[in-house]
This record gives C-alpha cells, structure tokens and sequence, in this order.
C-alpha cells in the first residue's frame, strides 16, 4: 500500500480523553477514531490488525473442528425472559421496539439465540458433540466507557458455543478450547495467565478459566503462586490462611463501650488507639436483592462481594448507602458493628477468629472493646468473605502469593443445561430417553486483544507490533520522493517485496524525514527499510521497531534478512 492514499490521520498532541497507553497510542497513530463514549470506528490499519488477529482465531477454532456461523445481533427478548437472565443483565441489556412494539435487544451475548438454533435444527444425538463459533459485533450499555477499546459499548467477540449429550464430551471439548486459547494468545505474542474464575452473568455448573494478559492498566487482579502455578482471579483467590486461621484464647473481661468521637476510618482507630488493624472488626452493610445484610471482617482485610453474593445466592448486591444505614441501625456509617444486629450477619473466618476486638457501637462517635465473637454477636453465618492478600500463602502448596495486574481476554465456561433446560434444548439419546444437552461457552474479546497487544507492546515513541498481527510486515521509507535514485530504489523495492508476499506500506508522501520517522515509530510495523543517500550505492538501512539497532546492506541482504525475519510468521 501507498501511504500517500491511505487513511492514516496521525496526532501529534495525546487526546485528552485518553488515559490508557493503549487508547493515546491507537488514536495518535491513527488506528481509530471514537464516534460516541465507547463507540469507535476502526480506520484502515486498526482494521488489518483485526483481522489478522480473527485470522489467528480462525484457524485454531476450526482446528478443534469448530464450525463458524453468524447469528443476528438484534435478539427477541423473550428468549432471555426464558432463560431467565432479562433482568440479571439489567441496563447493560440495549433494548429497544420495532413498528410493532416487540421488544428486541441488542446481543451482548449468545447464550439464548444459539441453545434455540440447536434446540430447533438437531434433531438427534448421532450429530453431538458439536461447536460452532461466531466473530461478531456486540452491545453493552457500560455504566463507564474507558481506556478506548478495553472497555466499550459496541465491541467485537469471538463465542463459541459446545453441544453435547454427556459431561465426558464436555470435558474433552472444554479441554480442546483452553489449549486453543493459549495456542491464539502466544501467536497474538501475549504474555498472558489462565486463571480459576467466576461465572458471572453467563452463570454455569462447572469449572470456568478467564485468560488474562498482563498488564498495570488491567481492571482485574490475578493473584498467582510463586512455586506451583496456582493462578486465580482476585474475585475467586483463597489461601492458605484462609483454609487454616484459628482462634486464640478469649479473655475474661465484658464487652465495653467507649467514645471516639470523629474517629470513624481503621487508619484512624489504629493511630488513636495504639492497636493493630487485625484486632478490630470492621462491619459493612450491604442490599442484597433489597434485604439488608451485614459483613464483619478483620479490619486489615477487604470484602470480596463475589464470594457474598455467591454464599447468599443472590441476584443482585450492592453496599449501602448512608440513609440506608441511618435507617436500619439508627446510628451513622463509620459507626457499624456486629453487636446486636437486626438482620443476618455473614462473619468472615478471620473475624470469627479474633480473640478480642474492637468494632463499632451502632452509635455516633462510639465503639466498643473487648468484643469476642460468639459471646458478643452470633456465629451463624461464618464463611470465607474476604480477599487473599499479597504475601499469604498458596492454597495447594504454602508458597508465597503475588498479584499482577491483569486485562481479560477470554473466558472458558462449563454451562452444564443452564441454558438448555430453560429453553427446553433436548434430544433423544441411545436409549431413546430425552435428554437436555451439556454446554460449554468459550469467548474471546477480540477488538479488546487489539489495546491488549498495544498495552504490552509499546514505548514512548508509539507501538511496536507483533510482526504476526501488525498491519503491514515492511515500512519502506524514501528520505525525499524528489531524488530520482531514491524514488526508483524505493519503486523497485516495493515492486519485489510485494511480489514476493510480504505486506509492505511505502510512505510515498511529500513530508520532510522527522515527520515520516516520527509516523512511522507511532505506526509501530516491526521491520523498516530507510532509502536514502546512500541509494546511489544500493545500499538501504535496515531498522526493527523494537530495537535500536541498525544496518546498512545491499538491497539482495536486505530482502534476505526481511525473509528470514518473517520465516515463523
């Protein structure tokens, strides 16, 4: 391709919308353009990069003997009124009418559309298992459209969807699409981990993995083993303290309040008082599907509302707000504690645990000593509902855990008949008994792999593509398209090069030298061919993005090296 034709508005000030690397980097080197929050426009180089990545994706799910189709975006809502999943998606669910007043939605997902494609076009066990896969637009109305593409309202996705009659064959499937991902992800040249996770919305009844590349600007925290390969997502992290706390001794001495008045944060308990944060008992109250509920935790630990929301089987969670609190205990946040609480309360192992605390009096500017659970408040609801911290011990061995900030790329998931019992998906087996069918879901966000790839691959001058997903393989750079020596050289060169199958943008534009490198370190391909005074000689420079290094050599050197280069990709 001829840069001086090609769609590619390079910045040279950072947007002031960007936050993330990815986002400053993609807009500066003329990757996308935004339309509306979370909604972008992929310009011509974004877009080869999109594809090869779906090409990438392609080729390892026909692999597993996968099989691609395309089902529509607009979806019946009914369907997810039968699945029972309309209101749990809440207002992330785009809905909207047609001229008849039927009301569709706009697919964030397509656990609904493909379980009633099976449910009305296999008719028996002989055709199971079988996969198929989609690479298509989706729709979610985020709360908080950010970091560019990393979070956004119309995002593109991988999501295959596995059929089967028994768990054996789900296993086997579920089995061939992890290696899949980390065959996708290694080629995409991610360095990224496998994590235990959460269902979430998608929900299921068996084991589920997110990949996470890795990556400080990533939402997730994937807390893994320095010894043994234990990697989970935050959300679903237990460790050895976990497993093992016990109590101490209780003293003898009654509970007793005293005031503290303006002392209302653990920071502020522990510098006042000279105590340490895991003697104190920090209480938190939540909603739980519009029912008030309490959390007590040792005051050096964070909730984990996942684990929360999973032990209460609940629908929706979210913390209280102030009014909520003033109403249903009378006294102000800052204040709440576990003593003589008018709803359930949920204490978390650790704070079972301590043998004497100090938590709040449910009264303005007092708390109370010398707390001893199970003398002072109830134990009847006592489980894991906290955090791991950094530094605990591995679950599986008792090596020390570490946290690494992560982006999620894909999620594996263990459906079970979630799905097909709701929407009556069943076919006769073998013995002529109807059976509903075991399924699997496997998703990769494939236009969030595009910031994925950019956020590990980058410095301060602009990307550096992985030459297997850049959008060309070769920049070739006449200095001046004015010198007759250089302008031929540089033809000849473009001629042969893309004769031979190699990718090649030529920057043919009437722009002074600074202004093509500087477009060309923002562009990020990884091998660059500068033509210059030398020309006269044969001689081109040869540069790779992500190295400072560079060489003169003939033109056949040149060519040579290119191969060589690109022999693996």
């Amino acid at each position: 391709m001829r840069q001086r034709n090609m769609l590619i508005p390079t910045l040279r000030e950072i947007p002031a919308e960007a936050e993330a690397a990815s986002h400053k980097l993609m807009l500066r080197g003329g990757f996308i353009r935004p339309l509306a929050a979370g909604i972008y426009t992929y310009l011509p180089t974004g877009w080869r990069v999109l594809r090869k990545i779906e090409r990438i994706i392609r080729e390892e799910m026909d692999r597993t003997g996968a099989q691609e189709l395309l089902m529509p975006a607009m979806q019946p809502t009914e369907l997810w009124q039968q699945s029972e999943r309309y209101n749990v998606y809440g207002p992330e669910l785009i809905r909207l009418h047609d001229r008849n007043q039927r009301e569709f939605a706009l697919g964030p997902t397509h656990e609904e559309v493909v379980t009633s494609l099976i449910r009305d076009t296999v008719s028996s066990y002989r055709s199971l298992p079988m996969t198929v896969y989609q690479i298509q637009t989706k729709f979610r109305d985020e709360r908080r459209p950010r970091f560019g593409l990393l979070r956004g309202r119309e995002f593109i996705m991988k999501d295959a969807y596995s059929f089967a009659m028994d768990w054996e064959s789900l296993d086997s499937t579920y089995q061939s699409m992890y290696e899949a991902y980390h065959r996708i992800f290694t080629r995409c040249g991610l360095r990224f981990r496998s994590v235990e996770a959460d269902a979430g919305s998608i929900g299921g009844e068996g084991e589920t993995h997110e990949f996470m590349a890795l990556a400080e600007i990533g939402e997730d925290t994937v807390v893994v083993c320095s010894s043994c390969g234990y990697a989970a997502n935050l959300e679903k992290a237990v460790s050895a303290q976990q497993i093992q706390e016990k109590a101490t001794s209780a003293p003898s001495c009654d509970c007793e309040k005293f005031a503290t008045p303006g002392i209302k944060t653990i920071d502020q308990l522990v510098h006042a008082l000279g105590i340490t944060a895991d003697t104190i008992i920090k209480t938190l109250v939540y909603v739980a599907d519009g029912q008030p509920v309490a959390i007590a935790i040792r005051g050096d630990h964070e909730v984990n509302e996942l684990k929360v929301k999973q032990w209460l089987q609940a629908e929706a969670l979210e913390l209280s707000d102030e009014w909520t609190i003033q109403q249903s205990l009378g006294g102000p946040a800052g204040y709440i504690g576990p003593v003589g609480l008018p709803f359930k309360l949920l204490v978390d192992h650790s704070a079972a645990q301590v043998a004497s605390g100090v938590a709040g009096a449910n009264e303005a500017d007092y708390h109370v000593r010398n707390v001893v659970p199970g003398r002072d408040f109830p134990l009847n609801h006592v489980g894991d509902f906290r955090n791991v911290k950094e530094g605990e011990g591995c679950p599986h061995c008792a090596s020390e855990l570490k946290f690494h900030r992560g982006i999620e790329i894909g999620h594996v998931f263990k459906l079970g008949t979630k799905y097909s019992d709701k929407l009556k998906a069943e076919t006769a087996d073998a013995a002529g008994r109807q059976t509903h069918l075991i399924m699997g879901c496997y998703g990769i966000g494939v236009s969030r792999l595009l910031s994925a790839i950019v956020e590990q691959y980058h410095d301060e001058q602009g990307i550096t593509w992985p030459a297997s997903i850049a959008p060309f393989q070769v920049h070739l750079i006449p200095v001046s398209t004015q010198d007759e020596v250089q302008r031929n050289l540089a033809e000849s060169l473009y001629q042969q090069l893309s004769g031979l199958g190699i990718e090649v943008l030529m920057d043919d534009r009437e722009e002074r030298p600074g202004v093509k490198f500087k477009d060309a370190d923002l562009i990020g391909i990884p091998i660059r061919l500068v033509i210059g005074k030398k020309a006269v000689d044969g001689l081109v420079e040869y540069k790779t993005r992500s190295s400072s290094e560079q060489a003169e050599l003939t033109v056949e050197a040149a060519v040579d090296r290119i191969l060589k280069q690109l022999a693996n990709v």
